[in-house]
């Protein structure tokens, strides 16, 4: 019998310069930042710019990570906004990757 490894995905919120909030899974959360910081990817930040990786959460294969990313954008936006200070977001316990270097 062959065990096949499954790879992390990552559900993750990246806030825009207009204070909007983008939902996306990767398995890297923070190239995929980075990608979104240099204008590749979604069409979303060609109007608003991505800010800051805001929240990061660790899913056990693609398809759950996939139905997490369906709920979250199901919710509102303060409800989002509350996601950001959850312990499930793995970012508490890093800094907040901000697009610009201080």
């Amino acid at each position: 019998m062959v065990t096949t490894f499954s790879p992390a995905w990552y559900v993750y919120l990246v806030r825009a310069a207009n204070q909007a909030l983008y939902c996306g899974i990767s398995l890297d959360a923070q190239k995929r930042f980075a990608q979104h910081c240099a204008g590749k990817g979604a069409r979303f930040f060609s109007t608003s710019p991505a800010q800051a990786l805001v929240y990061v959460e660790k899913c056990a294969d693609k398809s759950t990570a996939l139905r997490r990313e369906l709920a979250i954008k199901r919710m509102p936006k303060h409800a989002k906004e509350q996601l950001l200070l959850a312990q499930k977001n793995q970012l508490l316990s890093e800094v907040v990757i901000d697009k610009k270097p201080r």
